[in-house]
């Protein structure tokens, strides 16, 4: 083990690696979306929180991406930076969101969060499925208005033609009587049935990329499954990205191709989904891991959760951030420096000092 590396170094060596990964994603045309370095800080009186802090990610078209957490960890704030929706309090502070949108490179970072290029970007390119139908649509309106209103805004269509297109995007999603609840008011639909209008508000104008943040949290158990058997198989169906978040490593291990591990604000882990289910290597990862009970293990079984909690944003321990709950806590190396990205096998990178 080596203890007696220098930040410098490490800094050197993760700023070469972004370096070949961001030229390497800018080359891929298969590469969708590639975020690099991005950090998202919140300003407020009681200091600065680091909710986002240098995380890099591609996701390629076609392809499913899981990214997981416990609360906290800036799952939620990552894709709020993808879109350009944060609350006034945050602020893009470094990094590129590099999105292939009609032949060319855009990057989002750079975009005005009010101005007309990211307004035609969202909903249309990019569409989000948030944790709360509620808090989605407004109660004032129907939900065939607003969906309504999302097709007009980037199709150019009439208004008979966008009713059309909003009760044949309703009945794909398996709204029941779409006809008929296209004039639903949204407090008088079911959980499920508002969840269902949510995505195809979403997928009303067939978006390269779906961000799903905790698809599932507002349905009962009943309609979970039948939410992530739908969206599964219309990313199938419109071959677009999507990328879930979710805090629910069993909802990882149906839907998602690869998975990114967060812990207050950093990617800690980065692998294919199933090598990441064999083969976890950062500690954090092994917690989550363990912290879920296991299909056919009995009662017998252990559940081992994660000591401690996550810290305060505002005040981040020195070195890894995971070392005061880490069970593998190496002290002068782990409280002293911030591990690099370490390559541990075939697209499978850790930030952790074991494999320093």
């Amino acid at each position: 083990m080596a203890t007696d590396l220098q930040p410098a170094k490490f800094r050197s060596a993760e700023s070469k690696i972004s370096q070949r990964e961001r030229d390497q994603a800018i080359m891929d045309e298969d590469v969708l979306l590639s975020v690099r370095n991005l950090s998202t800080h919140f300003f407020s009186r009681e200091g600065i929180m680091r909710a986002v802090d240098g995380v890099s990610f591609d996701i390629k078209r076609g392809e499913i991406l899981g990214i997981a957490g416990e609360s906290g960890c800036g799952k939620s704030v990552t894709a709020q930076s993808i879109l350009r929706i944060t609350p006034n309090a945050g602020r893009i502070v470094d990094g590129e969101i590099l999105l292939h949108h009609d032949d060319k490179i855009v990057d989002l970072a750079k975009l005005d969060r009010k101005g007309r290029a990211i307004r035609d970007i969202r909903g249309a390119a990019i569409s989000m499925v948030f944790q709360e139908p509620m808090t989605s649509f407004s109660m004032a309106y129907t939900i065939g208005n607003q969906i309504i209103e999302v097709i007009r805004l980037h199709q150019n269509v009439d208004q008979k033609e966008a009713r059309s297109r909003a009760i044949a995007i309703l009945g794909r999603v398996g709204m029941p009587k779409p006809e008929q609840n296209i004039d639903a008011y949204p407090f008088a639909l079911s959980g499920g049935m508002r969840q269902r209008a949510m995505i195809a508000m979403a997928l009303s104008c067939h978006p390269s990329l779906l961000i799903a943040d905790e698809p599932t949290t507002a349905v009962d158990v009943t309609i979970q499954a039948q939410i992530l058997e739908l969206m599964k198989s219309l990313q199938q169906e419109m071959n677009m990205a999507l990328i879930v978040i979710t805090h629910d490593m069993a909802v990882i291990s149906e839907l998602c191709d690869r998975v990114m591990i967060m812990y207050l604000g950093k990617d800690v882990e980065n692998a294919p989904a199933g090598e990441l289910f064999r083969n976890p290597k950062h500690p954090y990862t092994v917690g989550l891991l363990h912290s879920v009970p296991q299909l056919g293990g009995g009662k017998s079984q252990e559940i081992v959760g994660i000591s401690g909690t996550v810290p305060s944003a505002y005040v981040r321990p020195a070195g890894c951030s995971f070392h005061p709950r880490c069970p593998a806590f190496m002290p002068g190396v782990c409280d002293m420096t911030e591990p690099p990205h370490i390559t541990v096998g075939p697209n499978h990178s850790v930030r952790c000092h074991l494999y320093v």
